[in-house]
């Protein structure tokens, strides 16, 4: 019985030792760069009229993973690079679209308007680009990288309200107390316009009282303040909207810096 048993250990052990030999000798053999083909090359100046319609269409080629086994069973992820040209794509800025097994995708104005915007690039101005696609087994392993395509792309200002020539601001808050309808503009009031859509001002608040944006200084016709009811807002920063409630300061009377953003629609008080 004794010998029996031995044998069939012994059995066992050298069934699992050939077993680990053959799961180690499994190896990756390569796969093919996938190509990437665009629905067109040609320039495009996007039109937020135009939105919702397609604005390319990008298809790229299984990369054929290939193991001592056999072709990979494994699912294949991809990711869409963008970068402006000249960057190699190494900008820390890189636009990058998670796509998880399809072999292509269609972009619309609005997608690849947003995807420019990401980046940080300037609305009204043809930036040249180069898309290409990385494709990756589990865990991101053994990337592959198609070829690169070039793209001349010009995006567009998008905003969650238009955005007006001037801001200041006014109240109770302020150094300068509410504003009267007809009054002059006063410059201490006024803010910096620090990007296509946002503004900045560095100024004094007083602790919990209150205060709004307007266009215009001295005229009442147009204002901008918070969301809900008069002083409910998050006084570090909120929502804001056209024609809204007045706004609150925060607890601490000092000098505070505030950024308008009219494509967010959002404000912050530092």
């Amino acid at each position: 019985m004794k010998n029996t048993v031995k044998f069939f250990l012994l059995f066992l052990i050298a069934g699992f030792a050939a077993c680990k030999k053959n799961i180690s000798e499994v190896t990756y053999q390569g796969g093919t760069a996938p190509v990437l083909t665009a629905s067109s090359t040609l320039p495009m100046v996007l039109d937020i009229a135009n939105k919702s319609n397609n604005a390319i269409t990008l298809s790229w080629t299984n990369p054929n993973y290939t193991f001592s086994t056999g072709p990979s069973s494994q699912d294949v992820s991809y990711t869409l690079q963008f970068d402006t040209t000249g960057s190699n794509f190494t900008n820390p800025k890189m636009f990058e679209m998670s796509i998880a097994k399809d072999l292509s995708t269609t972009l619309t104005v609005n997608s690849l308007n947003a995807a420019l915007l990401t980046m940080g690039l300037a609305e009204n101005v043809a930036h040249n680009m180069e898309i290409r696609v990385k494709s990756t087994l589990v865990n991101k392993s053994i990337p592959l990288y198609s070829n690169v395509i070039k793209l001349t792309v010009t995006p567009y200002l998008d905003v969650k309200y238009p955005v007006p020539a001037k801001l200041y601001i006014t109240g109770s808050a302020t150094p300068g107390n509410w504003m009267g309808g007809g009054d002059p503009e006063l410059g201490s009031q006024k803010f910096t316009k620090i990007s296509s859509t946002q503004f900045q001002i560095t100024i004094p608040l007083s602790a919990n009282n209150s205060y709004l944006f307007v266009p215009v200084y001295g005229d009442w016709g147009n204002k901008y303040g918070g969301t809900g009811s008069n002083n409910a807002n998050n006084v570090s920063g909120d929502d804001f909207k056209p024609n809204g409630g007045d706004l609150k300061a925060p607890g601490t009377s000092k000098t505070y810096t505030i950024t308008v953003d009219f494509k967010t629609g959002k404000f912050t008080v530092q």
